[in-house]
């Protein structure tokens, strides 16, 4: 239920309605006989931020304090370190790939030598006639077959060749 006069009192000028505004942006406006006394509330003690901030300045000062002539100079030794490694690192898988390389076209062309090696034996081989060996032998060297006393079997001691040194024993 409202009264009249809360409503009238508010309106009753335009110097106290400025007033009412500014006061109203501050604390809210509120109609009504029964308006509250406003409150405020006590002054909260502000915590003490600036402190850890200096603390935090303070930690990276502290962090900042070895960036000195001698700590850039090592780190710039083992940068260097590091590069020089990495470059032959980068040398070894160059070569490596050049070493690979070179050897497939090595056994490309020994395959290849090794194809026409065969169609060459196998050419010969073809070409040969060894009836005609055979008669040439024995019709035109005088060569004659061997006879049953004249062959001597001899075995080895596993060697895929006999040389003979001196006389077989009979």
């Amino acid at each position: 239920m409202r009264h009249a006069n809360s409503t009238t009192r508010t309106r009753q000028s335009t110097g106290s309605q400025s007033r009412t505004r500014n006061s109203n942006q501050n604390y809210g406006y509120v109609e009504g006989s029964a308006v509250r006394k406003l409150q405020t509330a006590p002054a909260r003690q502000e915590r003490k931020r600036p402190v850890s901030r200096t603390r935090s300045v303070r930690r990276t000062k502290i962090k900042a304090v070895p960036m000195n002539k001698g700590y850039i100079a090592v780190a710039a030794v083992a940068f260097v370190i590091v590069c020089v490694v990495l470059i032959g690192y980068v040398k070894l898988q160059s070569d490596i790939t050049n070493h690979i390389t070179s050897i497939s076209k090595l056994e490309s062309r020994l395959n290849e030598m090794r194809l026409a090696n065969d169609e060459t034996y196998t050419k010969i081989m073809s070409s040969i006639d060894l009836e005609e060996i055979k008669r040439i032998a024995v019709n035109e060297l005088g060569m004659k077959y061997a006879k049953e006393g004249q062959v001597v079997e001899y075995t080895g001691e596993g060697n895929d060749y006999v040389r003979q040194y001196g006389a077989l024993p009979e």
